[in-house]
């Protein structure tokens, strides 16, 4: 989300993930992972060579938070039993299948809740930011 809105801040330029990574404070190669994820996703393109680096492939208000968090985040949000809990125990014969309700229900909200913010909604709010908690 961070290189989504350095790239919708950049206005139609692109950045290399050199660029990018000085501003996760990360390393290029982890960043062109992401970059990656989010290239196969329809989110960025790239170009190569002299010049070249990443842009949005879509307008930043045709991007949604849930847009980059499903193109980077693999699994279920919450961890599940690794294997089933013993059918034995009054607890365990039901706790499964509740939570897995509870879990799919959380999942579904926070799917919901990013699919509301853009990155150029995102990114009007980081530029007003004052740094100030509370302020935005």
């Amino acid at each position: 989300m961070h290189a989504l809105a350095m790239l919708a801040h950049r206005r139609g330029g692109s950045l290399t993930s050199a660029e990018i990574a000085d501003s996760l404070e990360s390393n290029p190669v982890l960043v062109r992972r992401v970059l990656g994820r989010l290239r196969d996703a329809g989110l960025v393109w790239s170009t190569e060579g002299r010049g070249g680096g990443w842009s949005l492939a879509r307008a930043p208000r045709d991007i949604t938070l849930y847009d980059a968090y499903a193109a980077v985040e693999e699994g279920q949000i919450f961890s599940r039993h690794t294997h089933p809990p013993s059918g034995a125990c009054e607890v365990g014969r039901g706790i499964g299948t509740l939570l897995d309700a509870e879990f799919r229900d959380a999942e579904r909200a926070l799917e919901e809740q990013l699919g509301k913010t853009t990155i150029a909604g995102l990114l009007r709010r980081i530029l007003a930011f004052d740094g100030e908690p509370g302020s935005h």
